[in-house]
């Protein structure tokens, strides 16, 4: 192994930045003063995971209650099909409930074969009213390995399907397993606001990677996630799962009253997974929590920060990105 390489003390390479805002961070300047902009974004995959039913090769594997299964090669795991089915038909109406109930926004990653097979839920997004349905890609796949032209191909028939389905296209991208190509095929595709296939910092940044123009970048979370729920040693009840936002959004507001500046808070959720009964009842509870901080937490959709942030924020130069 080579003891030196050319990237060596580099802080800024490749696309990734090791420093971003480093000790001085923005003042996000959110509205009416608020210390945390908070989102919710309900993940709708149901529908376009791999199944041999779908035209795939395997089962799927991910995020079910079977902790740790594999991928079945050339046969069906009617098991993981049926604990997806029931995000579908049972926990996303029971999210929906939720969160209309309560009035809150949120920020729906729709996978275009899951909305394709439930105009019902698709129609209910809509009439939400205050909810955002950004894309999460054509199939609930793993990109790291497919063909640029058949991402490309499928980013493309995604943005087709919400126009249909949805009455206009995204503003959002989120394929959630991305390869480095991904986010110039969001560029190259146009009409996107933001891509949130990054976990990097509390705030939104720009990125010049894909061209000459500023790209924003909203990051996403894999911790404030109920995704916990299908890991060893991750969330074992919805207690667990509300003390632990609690918690992320507590400290988020002491730290800009401290003076440390406001943040974004994320909190992903699965229709198959918090859309249960007793892990629902934890996230009604910091719903409750959260709200209770009146206007120091504003509650919004991804769109809506997206817009702040081209208002507030964006580069008035490429020479002085790094300070944005």
């Amino acid at each position: 192994m080579k003891s030196e390489h050319e990237n060596d003390g580099k802080s800024q390479y490749g696309g990734r930045d090791c420093v971003g805002y480093g000790e001085s961070p923005p003042n996000p300047l959110w509205p009416n003063g608020a210390k945390v902009a908070l989102n919710f974004v309900l993940n709708f995959e149901e529908g376009g995971e791999n199944c041999l039913l779908h035209g795939d090769g395997e089962s799927e594997k991910l995020l079910s209650e079977i902790v740790g299964a594999s991928a079945v090669v050339g046969e069906r795991n009617v098991n993981i099909e049926s604990l997806y089915d029931y995000g579908a038909r049972a926990g996303f109406w029971r999210l929906h409930r939720l969160l209309t109930g309560k009035k809150i926004p949120c920020t729906v990653f729709a996978v275009g074969m899951a909305l394709e097979r439930n105009p019902e839920a698709c129609k209910a997004m809509v009439n939400a009213g205050n909810w955002e349905v950004a894309s999460h890609g054509y199939r609930w796949w793993d990109y790291q390995n497919i063909d640029e032209q058949t991402e490309r191909e499928h980013i493309h028939r995604t943005v087709q399907i919400h126009k249909d389905m949805v009455g206009k296209r995204p503003v959002g991208m989120y394929q959630g397993k991305p390869n480095e190509n991904t986010r110039k095929l969001v560029v190259e595709e146009g009409g996107f606001l933001y891509d949130s296939d990054s976990y990097a910092d509390d705030l939104p940044y720009w990125t010049y990677d894909c061209g000459t123009d500023p790209h924003l970048i909203l990051p996403y979370t894999l911790s404030e996630n109920d995704m916990r729920f299908a890991s060893p040693n991750g969330f074992s009840h919805g207690g667990e799962f509300s003390r632990y936002l609690k918690d992320s959004l507590r400290y988020l507001v002491e730290e800009a009253n401290k003076g440390y500046g406001g943040k974004m808070m994320n909190v992903g959720l699965h229709c198959r997974l918090v859309g249960r009964p007793g892990r629902a009842a934890g996230l009604e509870e910091f719903i409750d929590f959260a709200k209770s901080f009146g206007d120091d937490v504003w509650i919004c959709t991804r769109e809506d920060i997206a817009k702040h942030w081209y208002k507030h924020h964006y580069p008035t130069s490429k020479s002085n990105k790094a300070n944005l």
